[in-house]
């Protein structure tokens, strides 16, 4: 089936089955999302090179850990993060 004829279809739907159909697309496209992420952030993903970054700078110190930060955060008193 060509995406024309995909896109065809899809015109002769009723309003609540082209819902139907978007949520399923969401859906589909969220979980190809997670399945990525999960990929990228785990131990040798694409995003190791952000953890190692991450990590030395707080190393340095020119960067708080999110724990430290959220403590700080709460100390100056304020709600939003």
């Amino acid at each position: 089936m060509t995406i024309e004829a995909i896109k065809t279809a899809i015109e002769g739907l009723t309003d609540p089955e082209v819902k139907v159909v978007t949520n399923w697309l969401e859906e589909r496209a969220e979980a190809a999302l997670d399945r990525k992420m999960c990929e990228d952030f785990a131990p040798g993903g694409q995003a190791q090179i952000l953890f190692d970054e991450l990590s030395r700078e707080i190393d340095d110190g020119k960067t708080l850990s999110m724990e430290d930060g959220c403590r700080q955060h709460k100390l100056n008193g304020s709600r939003e993060i």
